[in-house]
Order: structure tokens, then C-alpha cells, then sequence
């Protein structure tokens, strides 16, 4: 048996108002690429398929474009929805998509009533229980939640969560494949950096003891990063087959490609999916970025500019650096120990002239035109 293993599109993202979709329409185009050279049996989308639970008309229509494409490749395509995704949503289509040969699942349902499917591929059986994002409410009761601190609700969230993977892999047997996938945090993941961090404490970590030894695979979605887990089964994540945000450290992105036997351990690889642009921050002063124009290609640029702030400096940095500057930032300079430019630190800190002053200062910026602009303005506002 082959399955593919990928999660976190995030299709719809954007970059400072930029659209993304041309990229993503890429790297979803080398993810079908990657599913029909390597023949797989199975496509396990793991969550996150959209930035949001409201995907505009293009990401709706490319990623369900993308759903029948993986699905001409002849193999079974599942799809969960992660904690970006609407999961009622997923819910209303799943019966359509159904029709077409392709398992949505939006909410978590028992073994008997789609938490748990089977398929018999030219590879082999293969049996996956199926899990998509949990909410904490969603599984730990309201008074409990009101009664509890946070370590008690962890806890709770954690034990619910190991009692619903079990209740799934009870319908594991020897002859097949046994594969579970589900979206979320497991405890010893490491973030890539551009997660969303109220779904990424604590309160939403479920160990990897949930994971049975008899499980051949366990496909996760949720982090950026693609890593194993320790556990008695192998745990993956994925990671994003392209960079979601500057927060994220992979440059690259990544599926997986598992292949495994009713009586064999599953064997991983990493295969790189092409198609989207690289998002990179640069830092220095205009003379050192200088020395980086025409080096940077089409990726997207985050610029922290280390020297004060001055009029223009954006448009300046931009056509040093071209079209790919979507941010500029100046780098906050390191305040003296014990140094506080607060109220009652600055002489006429109370006035809005000393108010703008100070946030200027605050800045780093140092360009006295802004001083004869603003006092321009207020005087113009007070006339």
C-alpha cells in the first residue's frame, strides 16, 4: 500500500494583501503531479486546507478542482478539516463529494458512521480512522471548563481525545493497513512558526501515547514543520507544502510518501513539492541592503531597516529590492538599561507635539520633517 500525506495549504493566504493562488495552484498542481508518478492508493489531506472558514470563490473552487484531479489519479482521497477550516461546512458538501468517490469529513463521527473507512487498493487494504479538529469545547463539557484550571483542562482534552482514537483504531485488524489521521497538536511537536497559537498550547497537546503500536501510520495535521513524533506507531507530520508565513522556518515544502504491508512498518519519504515562492526577512542598513539587489529573485521580502526612520525610506527600500517587498520595518533600536521614555521621562510629554515626538523616538525615527508636518496638520485641524 502507498498513501500520500499532505496538510496545512492554507489556500487563500495572502501576503499584506497579496494574493497567494497563483502559487498555490502550483504547488497543488506538483501535488497531483506527485500522487500519479508515485501511484499512490491513498491521498490523506490532513486539515487546513483553507486560511479561512470563509474561502473566497478562487481558493473554494481550486481546492475542490484539486480534490477531483487527485481523485482521477485513482486514488482514494480523504479530506479533514483542520481548525482554519469551517468543519460544518466540509459537512454540508460531504455527501456530494461522497458521490464523487471523495471522503470529506468535517466533524468527528463514530467507527460505524464514517469515523472509520476502508479501501481495498491495488497496494493492498487499508483501514483509516478518521479524526478531524477537536475544539476544546467540543470535547471538554462547559461546567468542567468554568471549574477547572488550566492543568485540569488539559488534562481532560487529552484523555477525551485518547478515548475517541481509541474508540476508532478498535476497528484495526492484522490484515490490512491500519492508518489513522487527524488534525492537531501532538505533545513534542515543533512548531514551524506560522501556527496559530490559540490551538497550539497546552490545553490542546494529546500524547502520543493515544496512538496504538498496531497503528502502521499515523498522518498529522496542524504544524508547519514536517517531523516524526516518538511513539509506539510513527507519527508525522507533513508540515506545509509551502511557506504560510515569514514565522515559518521551512523554506521548502514537503509531502510524504508512505508505503508499508499488513506485516511490514511503514517506510517515509520526504518528496518536495515546486511551485511556491520563498518568504525571506532581511535585515541591515540601505547600504548593506543595497548589496542584495538583484539577488533575491521573486521571493517575498520582509525588510527590518537598522538606521532611523526618514520619509521615503519604504519607496527606497522597494526599488532596491523590487516587487517582492512586501514589508518594510524599522529595526526597534535597544533602549539604555533603566531608560524610560514614558510620562514624566520627557519634558512636554502631556502636549500632542511631545506626544508625537515621543512615539517618533519610540520608533527610531529621526527625520524633523515629520515635526514641521505634524504641527502643519494640528494647526490646520485647530484653525
Amino acid at each position: 500500500m502507498k498513501l500520500l500525506h499532505t496538510a496545512d495549504w492554507h489556500v487563500g493566504k495572502t501576503i499584506k494583501g497579496q494574493s497567494r493562488i497563483a502559487e498555490h495552484r502550483a504547488v497543488l498542481a506538483d501535488i497531483v503531479r506527485i500522487a500519479d508518478a508515485e501511484r499512490v492508493d491513498v491521498v490523506v489531506i490532513a486539515g487546513d486546507v483553507y486560511e479561512t472558514a470563509a474561502p473566497n470563490p478562487d481558493a473554494e473552487a481550486l481546492v475542490l478542482r484539486t480534490l477531483l484531479d487527485l481523485r482521477d489519479t485513482g486514488a482514494q482521497v480523504v479530506m479533514l478539516a483542520g481548525n482554519h477550516d469551517n468543519a460544518r461546512r466540509f459537512e454540508a458538501v460531504r455527501p456530494v463529494f461522497a458521490a464523487l468517490g471523495v471522503t470529506v469529513l468535517g466533524e468527528p463521527r463514530r467507527a460505524t458512521d464514517g469515523g472509520v473507512i476502508e479501501h481495498a487498493g491495488a497496494g493492498g487494504d487499508v483501514r483509516l480512522a478518521l479524526l478531524p479538529f477537536c475544539s476544546q469545547r467540543a470535547v471538554v463539557r462547559t461546567e468542567q471548563l468554568m471549574g477547572l484550571d488550566a492543568s485540569q483542562t488539559a488534562g481532560l482534552y487529552d484523555e477525551r481525545m485518547r478515548r475517541m482514537i481509541a474508540h476508532l483504531t478498535e476497528a484495526f485488524t492484522g490484515d490490512a493497513v491500519n492508518v489513522v489521521a487527524l488534525h492537531g497538536m501532538v505533545t513534542g511537536a515543533h512548531l514551524g512558526g506560522g501556527e496559530r497559537s490559540a490551538q497550539t498550547h497546552d490545553d490542546y497537546c494529546i500524547g502520543s501515547v493515544a496512538f496504538p503500536a498496531h497503528a502502521h501510520y499515523v498522518a498529522v495535521g496542524h504544524v508547519h514543520r514536517t517531523q516524526q513524533i516518538g511513539g509506539a506507531a510513527p507519527i508525522w507530520y507533513s508540515g506545509s507544502p509551502l511557506q504560510v508565513d515569514f514565522g515559518d522556518v521551512e523554506p521548502e515544502g514537503n509531502v510524504l510518501v508512505v508505503e508499508a504491508t499488513p506485516s511490514t512498518p511503514a517506510q517515509v519519504r520526504q518528496v518536495a513539492v515546486s511551485g511556491a515562492r520563498r518568504l525571506r526577512t532581511l535585515r541591515g542598513t540601505t547600504e548593506q541592503l543595497r548589496a542584495l539587489a538583484g539577488t533575491t529573485g521573486d521571493d517575498f521580502l520582509r525588510v527590518f531597516v537598522e538606521e532611523p526612520g526618514r520619509v521615503g525610506l519604504g519607496e527606497e527600500v522597494r526599488e532596491l529590492l523590487g516587487e517582492g517587498v512586501v514589508e518594510v520595518r524599522l529595526q526597534p533600536r535597544e533602549r539604555e538599561p533603566g531608560s524610560d521614555r514614558r510620562r514624566g521621562g520627557r519634558p512636554g510629554y502631556d502636549t500632542p507635539h511631545g506626544l508625537f515626538a515621543a512615539y517618533l523616538d519610540d520608533q527610531g525615527i529621526d527625520d524633523p520633517r515629520l515635526n514641521r508636518l505634524f504641527a502643519e496638520l494640528l494647526d490646520r485641524e485647530a484653525s
